[in-house]
């Protein structure tokens, strides 16, 4: 390991500030939606899935400021800028234009109709946190090329391996997220006519790739980095820097995934789907992939 450029710390402490401004915006009112003030963290529970993205960005940039290990952290910070970047444009949608076409949407763990919508401090926060970690990824990719980090190329046999179980997972997530991980269960009412049972659908929430403008091609750049990272992330160089690339996309699966689980406890309207149960296997897998890749190192 040669010595660490000083843009590689940059882009540690990008990461560290976008994980204060994350951990920040769990608390303060999220958005107001037709007068209901919505929070992202509003029990013990629903505060450990909205600080799991912070904890983990908080680690790896005080580990990248410190210029311990810097391709691990670099790998993990290009990675979740890419995915940052789509979250980004969805998140600007739903507290800006999601008014133009208002329709049935979950947010933070509510069932709600986005006719009307004030953004609050949380909502300032999380646009900035992920503003912040997709500039600490662009950091992180100007800086790969001048740091100097190499080991004895102990993963380069499994790579291959590694890689196709990872666009495998990538491509699973994407059909996962294609449709809503919790949605509102149909209702079955009796006819006083004709006392007949009949089900009734209620409208539930829009999919990733449902929603117009800005929403749509954040869903589209989420989906296309999910795929791009999955077959990046296994080839990066050294051992460590693929470690670093899987991490992240498992805990943007996971975060995703554990969001839809405490939104369908938290509310009796909505149900887990197979869709969300999809998206929590496909991040157990990417935990497994990101945990053998650290572990081969010993093979």
């Amino acid at each position: 390991m040669g010595a660490v450029p000083a843009i590689a710390r940059v882009a540690g402490a990008l990461l560290v500030l976008a994980a204060l401004a994350g951990a920040a915006a769990a608390f303060p009112v999220y958005l107001v939606v037709g007068g209901q003030e919505l929070r992202s963290a509003d029990g013990f529970g629903s505060a450990l899935v909205a600080l799991l993205v912070p904890a983990i960005h908080l680690v790896v940039g005080g580990v990248l400021l410190r210029g311990v290990v810097p391709k691990f952290g670099l790998a993990y910070a290009g990675v979740a800028g890419t995915l940052a970047l789509g979250h980004l444009m969805i998140e600007i949608y739903r507290g800006r234009t999601s008014t133009a076409r208002p329709g049935v949407e979950i947010l933070a763990g509510e069932r709600v109709l986005t006719s009307g919508i004030e953004a609050g401090p949380g909502w300032v926060l999380g646009v900035i946190a992920l503003g912040l970690t997709v500039l600490a990824g662009a950091v992180a990719i100007a800086a790969w090329g001048r740091t100097v980090m190499e080991d004895g190329g102990r993963l380069d046999p499994l790579r291959s391996g590694l890689a196709g179980a990872a666009i495998l997972l990538g491509v699973t997530t994407v059909l996962s997220l294609a449709l809503p991980a919790v949605d509102v269960p149909d209702q079955l009412v009796t006819d006083p006519a004709t006392g007949l049972e009949m089900v009734v659908t209620q409208e539930g929430p829009q999919a990733l790739l449902e929603r117009p403008g800005l929403a749509l091609m954040g869903g589209l750049l989420l989906a296309g980095a999910i795929v791009l990272c999955s077959v990046i992330a296994p080839s990066l160089r050294p051992r460590l820097a693929a470690v670093g690339g899987l991490l992240a996309v498992t805990v943007a699966v996971l975060a995703t995934a554990l969001t839809a689980v405490r939104d369908a406890a938290a509310s009796d309207e909505l149900e887990w789907t197979l869709p969300g149960a999809g998206l929590l296997a496909t991040g157990v897998g990417y935990a497994l992939l990101t945990i053998l890749a650290w572990r081969l190192r010993r093979a």
